[in-house]
């Protein structure tokens, strides 16, 4: 027997009518390329959204068809998303970050048809246009006078005249929920990217699962700062998430430096926002050097990659705003477990609570986690036991774009996510490395996130990093690179003595290297290939013994 209940498809584009027509006067706030702050409400978003929908019909593109962005976070950003999505075409966002060579690669492989960019972009689209037979139109975001681009037969144009004399309203929706909505790749460390192609069902559902007490909360009283880029795993679904709740939204744009966060947080009020660790850090050594203070924050969630104690501890102990870890990837939606506590937890003395903070956290209802070996045995959930993370659900890929990877599925129907993590009796689960990055010394793991973590609370570090490099009897052993903040010098010896007592002997780093720079890719990551490539070869260590 059924339910007698109505049957509606859950596809995204209810949740910007919900905006429209009950948070209509809700801004939406941006930092446009000339730094001057626009504003629109989700009410006038949802027109222009739709007609971005009525251009895109009359231009020829269909159902299924893919229309990328190249481009930040922004007002018109958003419009064009939900334009996109609202008739049933596919929103690839590209990554303005990659080199040209990967973004040329990505757009060929997804086969877009059309490319929406801010004006910025211009010298990437030069470059990678001629090699994107299938791209036959590109739409300037923020530039009225678009002009032809060389080696590109296509129309360019305006953003404003794309829209021009189209109609406010089209019908969106109509479709069934699995239909596709979102085309994100993966960061491609290992081999080209490959794409993850996302349902309306399954993001309506990950926005659904996002909201509550113990995810990110969001409500229609809060004014949300989206620091994590839209082109970044669906700006780990905040772009559905604020809109369905009507919170206020705030969209940065280029300028992620310290000072700009700061003075967009101050000026707008925030009361949340989400990011990686490196812009936190940046944010808070702003704070340090001049002094101010920040008013109206109250939640920050981090994610992309381990949060440092020390930055836990002083957004917590200097400004009073809550930390919380957040994980997840591409092929999750992308949040998939936060660090908040349970009633057992939340008992605990606010300092004990901070090995907590410090795990990647507890999974969000409807998901699955498991630990196995490398044959794929399960591994006891006890903390302290580290294997193969794995994880099914409605929000996680079963496959990717165009058959790449082939089966990605174990016999149970998890998907191997690549990291090795521990889960303990309370169910927080915590990385201890990608399985690529994880340094095996004698038989045993050693977690190169653990020790950056730890040595990057160092008072003179900036930057951390740590990778195996090749040893005759060990197999591999921990070399660790440090950054040092502008201005100090240090011994390789105070960052040993650092680590002494804090981690287990066999643990400790072979060797300590002091660089100008730690290479970042994408998405804010430290770029371990690339340091690997530099640091972690035979020649290297024979160089090193040499010296």
């Amino acid at each position: 027997m059924l339910g007698l209940m109505q049957d509606v498809d859950l596809t995204l584009d209810r949740l910007f009518d919900h905006a429209a027509r009950w948070h209509g006067a809700t801004e939406v706030v941006w930092r446009a390329a000339d730094g001057v702050v626009r504003r629109t409400t989700y009410a006038a978003a949802h027109a222009r959204a739709k007609q971005v929908s009525n251009a895109l019909l009359a231009a020829g593109m269909e159902r299924g068809d893919r229309i990328a962005t190249l481009a930040w976070n922004s007002g018109p950003h958003l419009e064009a998303w939900y334009g996109i999505i609202g008739v049933g075409a596919i929103c690839h966002t590209l990554n303005p970050r990659l080199s040209t060579e990967q973004i040329a690669y990505l757009a060929r492989h997804a086969g877009d048809r059309m490319i929406l960019a801010d004006k910025a972009c211009l010298p990437i689209l030069e470059q990678i246009l001629p090699a994107c037979p299938a791209v036959e139109r590109v739409v300037l975001f923020d530039d009225d006078d678009a002009r032809p681009i060389a080696g590109f037969d296509g129309q360019v144009q305006s953003y404003a005249a794309f829209v021009a004399g189209q109609s406010a309203v089209c019908a969106w929706g109509g479709f069934e929920e699995r239909t596709a909505a979102g085309l994100c790749y993966t960061s491609g460390t290992t081999g080209n990217p490959k794409g993850v192609l996302y349902s309306h069902r399954s993001n309506y559902i990950h926005a659904l699962m996002t909201l509550g007490p113990d995810a990110l909360n969001l409500s229609a009283r809060d004014t949300v700062l989206l620091v994590v880029p839209m082109y970044h795993a669906n700006a780990w679904g905040v772009v559905y998430s604020a809109p369905m709740v009507g919170a206020r939204l705030v969209l940065p744009g280029q300028r992620l430096d310290g000072a700009s966060i700061h003075a967009l947080m101050e000026a707008e009020q925030v009361t949340f926002a989400n990011g990686v660790p490196t812009v936190w850090q940046m944010l808070l050594t702003h704070l340090r050097e001049t002094g101010q203070r920040l008013t109206s924050l109250k939640r920050v969630t981090v994610g992309g990659s381990a949060c440092p104690e020390s930055i836990i501890r002083e957004f917590r102990d200097d400004h009073g705003v809550d930390v919380v870890q957040g994980w997840g990837m591409t092929e999750t939606s992308p949040l998939a477990t936060v660090s908040i506590p349970d009633r057992e937890i939340a008992a605990l003395p606010a300092e004990e609570q901070v090995r907590f903070k410090l795990k990647q956290g507890r999974l969000l209802a409807g998901l699955d986690l498991k630990l196995t070996d490398d044959a794929g045995r399960r591994l006891p959930h006890d903390g302290a036991t580290p294997g193969r993370l794995m994880i099914k659900g409605p929000t996680i890929a079963s496959g990717y774009f165009g058959g790449e990877g082939g089966s990605v599925l174990d016999d149970e129907g998890f998907f191997d996510t690549g990291d090795v993590a521990t889960l303990d009796r309370h169910g927080y689960m915590q990385i201890t490395d990608r399985a690529k990055d994880v340094i095996k010394s004698g038989g045993e793991w050693i977690s190169s996130v653990d020790l950056e973590n730890l040595a990057v609370g160092h008072p003179k570090a900036a930057l951390c990093a740590v990778i195996g490099v090749p040893h005759p009897k060990w197999d591999e052993r921990p070399l660790l690179l440090v950054k040092l903040k502008p201005g100090v010098s240090a011994d390789p010896a105070e960052f040993l003595d650092y680590l002494d007592g804090r981690i287990a002997k066999w643990w400790m780093p072979d060797e300590v290297r002091f660089v100008d720079d730690i290479p970042l890719g994408p998405t804010g990551k430290i770029d371990k290939k690339a340091l690997r490539e530099r640091f972690g070869g035979v020649a290297f260590v024979q160089a090193a013994k040499a010296t």
